[in-house]
């Protein structure tokens, strides 16, 4: 029998190899102005999908309160969106020529020392909605590694042949959705290409090094820190919703002579949101553990 330390090992490189690859496919592929957009609609009907089919019922299963998880929901839709507002944000767009240096596309009819302050407000707010996708999906990742680890341990102990196999399957296909959100984001905020590169590998790190904090008691914390942990993740959900709807399904409308391929990119997002949903539910179903958050082994 494959012991734990070398099967948790085994299912963190996959997990590590799954996000790299869909953290690399914008890097690899010429971002036209028409495959950006889609790419954008992709990412906005999955971050629905991971908004309301995932961080919205991961939350509500550590608070027990509907009301206080909505209202976590409501106060991270919020924040997002005054920030947004106060950083005065733009449609993303590439312009004509390189998709990398879309960061410089600016031209504003005005005297140059407003316009340089604006040029800048514009990339920061342009930086907000990559940031808190990342941190939403960073913290998900890390509890994705809890919940990796706890499996593998129980199953073990259960003398499964392939313990945890089920949790990390769901991990492994969700992966490279998540760091195709966060860098085709960053790419529509005008990110360097080493800036994407540098955060895909960050990101890909988050659950194995989750797996690693199981083994440190990080398990004993999240389970005594239940309500933190859901405040945090309907905190997310909030923001994913916001980002979602007031920056990236707006795309849908502005560019209305692709309104047929954005909103069939649309659906395709929110339909591996629903596939990875049957899938984590499947498995919450039929195993010891419970992939779905925290597991506990036995």
């Amino acid at each position: 029998m494959i012991s734990s330390a070398w099967l948790l090992g085994l299912y963190s490189l996959l997990v590590l190899l799954a996000s790299l690859a869909g953290g690399w496919l914008p890097l690899l592929i010429k971002l036209t102005h028409t495959r950006l957009q889609m790419a954008i609609s992709l990412v906005a009907g999955l971050m629905l999908g991971i908004a309301l089919l995932h961080f919205l019922p991961d939350a509500a299963e550590q608070l027990h309160s509907l009301d206080r998880t909505v209202t976590w929901v409501l106060g991270g839709f919020l924040a997002m969106f005054f920030l947004q507002r106060f950083f005065h944000f733009h449609h993303h767009d590439l312009p004509e020529g390189d998709p990398e240096d879309c960061c410089h596309e600016h031209e504003h009819h005005h005297d140059h020392g407003h316009e340089h302050a604006h040029t800048l407000a514009d990339k920061s707010a342009r930086q907000l909605s990559w940031v808190g996708t990342a941190l939403g999906l960073s913290l998900h990742s890390l509890l994705d590694g809890l919940a990796l680890a706890a499996a593998v341990e129980a199953g073990t102990k259960g003398h499964a042949g392939l313990a945890g196999l089920g949790v990390a399957l769901a991990v492994i296909l969700h992966k490279p959705f998540d760091a195709l959100a966060v860098s085709t984001l960053m790419t529509a905020g005008g990110s360097s290409r080493f800036s994407r590169q540098l955060l895909n590998a960050l990101f890909a790190l988050a659950t194995p090094l989750g797996a690693g904090l199981f083994y440190l008691g990080a398990n004993q914390f999240a389970d005594s820190n239940a309500v933190f942990l859901g405040c945090a993740l309907a905190f997310c959900a909030g923001t994913f919703l916001c980002i979602a709807c007031s920056d990236l399904l707006p795309e849908l409308q502005f560019h209305s002579h692709d309104r047929f391929k954005l909103s069939i990119a649309l659906m395709v997002g929110l339909g591996v949101a629903v596939l990875i949903g049957q899938i984590e539910a499947h498995d919450h179903a039929h195993n010891e553990a419970t992939p779905v958050m925290l597991a506990k082994p036995e």
